[in-house]
């Protein structure tokens, strides 16, 4: 059973080019899976192909009853459910007892997102006259002048960032790559960042990585989470600020100023439009706030 789930992982790390970090998580709630069907049969021999619906509903009925949020939960069936479809599709079992379970409805959260204000006093936050200060500008003008996630800031190499076309190359998920603009606020900022930076050229460990701390050694992701939510600190009130919030922001302003969702959707690097879609839900309740507060008919007292 155990040897089956290193294949499997195998099989998402070298056909499906899933990243580390999916891997990891793949791994946690499949041996999590069948360390409950080991521990109710009483037996480290449970065969997969005796495992029916019933076994794996009891196993999310379990999650529940310990407390975990449906998210989590969601996540977790999703990963059995992959399993069991590559299971079936090798010819290890003869039928998916995943099929047919229907997964946790999640309450929808809209993103949390910045107002246009709000965005630009961000901007300025950070100093201008120190390595740090103009490294932080230019990694907050990229998340929010760019949408690009965390990991592909971290992993941003020198030959990626085409400055004399406006435009950086941006490697996603499982390595696909997308051509994003580069606006005139993010690019002056990247070009006096890197201005700064190539001059302490020869300190750097790896000279291809784009953003560094100071000892020229590669950000790691904690730090940066914590730079960016510093200064989010400093403008917002709201709860769970990350450098998310900024991805957020640029898909919403750029539908509220009138594009369209496809295009969106490809700035953003998402494999499914109905990903996209959630930003439009928020654009919509701030269509909806800015109605109800500026609109005389709006039945609201202002």
């Amino acid at each position: 059973m155990w040897t089956q789930l290193d294949n499997f992982l195998h099989y998402l790390r070298t056909e499906r080019v899933y990243s580390q970090n999916t891997l990891v998580s793949y791994r946690t709630d499949l041996s999590q899976f069948l360390e409950y069907l080991e521990n109710r049969e009483g037996s480290s021999q449970v065969r997969l192909e005796m495992v029916d619906t019933g076994n794996i509903k009891d196993f999310v009925e379990n999650l529940f009853i310990h407390g975990l949020n449906k998210r989590s939960i969601a996540r977790k069936l999703s990963a059995i459910k992959s399993y069991f479809r590559y299971l079936k599709r090798m010819g290890i079992i003869s039928a998916n007892p995943a099929l047919g379970i229907s997964a946790p409805k999640l309450d929808k959260n809209l993103p949390v997102v910045l107002d246009e204000e709000q965005a630009r006093k961000l901007m300025e936050l950070p100093p201008d006259n120190t390595f740090e200060g103009k490294r932080d500008r230019a990694i907050l003008e990229l998340f929010y002048g760019c949408g690009i996630r965390l990991s592909e800031l971290i992993h941003l190499r020198m030959k990626q960032i085409r400055l004399e076309s406006d435009y950086i190359i941006i490697e996603g998920k499982r390595k696909k790559e997308r051509i994003v603009p580069i606006g005139k606020y993010a690019r002056s900022a990247l070009e006096r960042y890197l201005k700064i930076r190539n001059e302490k050229i020869r300190l750097f460990m790896n000279p291809e990585i784009v953003f560094v701390n100071k000892n020229g050694k590669s950000l790691y992701p904690l730090s940066v989470q914590k730079m960016v939510k510093k200064y989010l600190g400093e403008i917002s009130e709201q709860e769970h600020l990350s450098p998310h919030v900024l991805r957020h922001t640029f898909a919403t302003h750029l539908l509220d100023r009138g594009a369209d969702l496809l295009s969106v959707k490809e700035l953003l690097g998402h494999s499914s439009l109905s990903t996209t879609q959630i930003y439009t839900h928020v654009s919509m309740e701030r269509l909806k706030n800015v109605y109800q507060h500026a609109h005389p008919r709006s039945g609201k007292d202002v």
